[in-house]
């Protein structure tokens, strides 16, 4: 088991940046991928990034590919989502996400059994 804690979230004008960061603990950090999730009020949770441990491209949705960017740091057991030119609509809560298995097509969130208790990104327009 993985344990994830998220941080960075907050109140941001839109077109501005936040950077989200998910401090993973427990199982070897760089033998997980690892996914960021989504959810706003009265909506379904969503898929955002991910990036497995094997290496290769990251996924994105198509809401944010372009203006999201995930990276992790092996030696720090974290996980980051920078946003750029954010928008009212990323307003949500944000989970971080990890599975002990390589992950080689956008991942469901079912496929992750292990998450942290999510961060509040509120974009005001």
């Amino acid at each position: 088991q993985v344990q994830l804690v998220e941080s960075g979230g907050g109140l941001v004008q839109a077109g501005g940046s936040l950077r989200l960061s998910c401090a993973a603990s427990g199982r070897t950090f760089s033998r997980a991928s690892m996914g960021w999730f989504r959810q706003a009020p009265g909506k379904e949770r969503e898929f955002v990034a991910a990036i497995s441990w094997s290496g290769g491209r990251p996924f994105y949705s198509d809401s944010v590919r372009g203006r999201f960017t995930i990276s992790r740091d092996n030696a720090k057991n974290t996980v980051y989502l920078q946003m750029n030119i954010l928008k009212p609509e990323d307003t949500a809560v944000y989970y971080c996400a990890a599975r002990p298995l390589a992950i080689a097509t956008p991942p469901k969130d079912h496929q992750f059994p292990d998450w942290g208790q999510g961060t509040q990104v509120t974009v005001a327009s």
